[in-house]
């Protein structure tokens, strides 16, 4: 089956994952964990992108983000990309390719899975035994989440500042969320979403999303695809 082209809509809130080839370490040390949240700082800054949420793992990252144009979120990943593996193959003494070709995306609706979103990246550390809780891992916002230190990367979401009048309110309230989890349905729909190009949202956010776009944003149907408009 094609791959969708990827959706990359100004305003919209995309969940974005990006592999290391053949899921090879990408971030060895604490150095070079530092190096990537340096180059998002910088990117997010300059390609106007507000990063929601992530968490860097040794072999993948993912950001939750909203783009202030169409053509923002790929800049960052090209700025980043390259960047960081110019100074990861310099510096490990390496050559060729780091990544797992292009990184994956969606767009989602905020409204319905921001939340789920922001606690299924952030609990990755704990989910793959790299950290007791997720606040335990250093290379995440979930730290900044709940209040525990400030992160200059990410600029937190409205529907994440709705959750409470003052920041101890909200703190709490996404604490307890997370403590709470994901059923492994909603997780796996989380993940596939972004991994194949799935819209994540409702019926009428999914439709509006191919009128505007001029391509399928769900799953296909058994039988014959029906043409859609390409894009990039």
């Amino acid at each position: 089956m094609a791959r969708l082209p990827r959706l990359k809509l100004a305003h919209h809130v995309h969940h974005i994952i990006h592999r290391g080839n053949n899921r090879q370490v990408v971030f060895a040390d604490d150095q070079d964990y530092e190096r990537m949240h340096a180059l998002l700082v910088e990117a997010a800054l300059k390609h106007k992108v507000s990063v929601h949420a992530y968490v860097l793992m040794p072999t993948h990252f993912h950001l939750l983000a909203t783009p202030a144009a169409d053509g923002a979120l790929p800049l960052l990943m090209q700025a980043i990309g390259r960047s960081y593996v110019r100074w990861f193959n310099a510096r490990h003494g390496r050559t060729g390719t780091l990544w797992e070709g292009r990184y994956r995306s969606t767009v989602i609706e905020p409204e319905l899975y921001l939340l789920d979103c922001m606690a299924h990246i952030e609990s990755h550390p704990q989910r793959h035994d790299l950290a007791a809780r997720a606040s335990d891992w250093a290379w995440s916002s979930n730290s900044h989440h709940l209040g525990l230190r400030h992160d200059r990367l990410v600029s937190s979401h409205a529907l994440f500042w709705s959750l409470g009048n003052t920041p101890f309110a909200r703190e709490a309230v996404y604490a307890q969320r997370l403590e709470a989890g994901l059923n492994v349905a909603t997780a796996q729909v989380v993940s596939a979403s972004a991994l194949h190009g799935w819209a994540l949202g409702g019926p009428d956010f999914v439709s509006a999303l191919e009128l505007r776009t001029g391509r399928r944003a769900t799953r296909a149907s058994a039988g014959r695809p029906r043409s859609v408009n390409k894009q990039g």
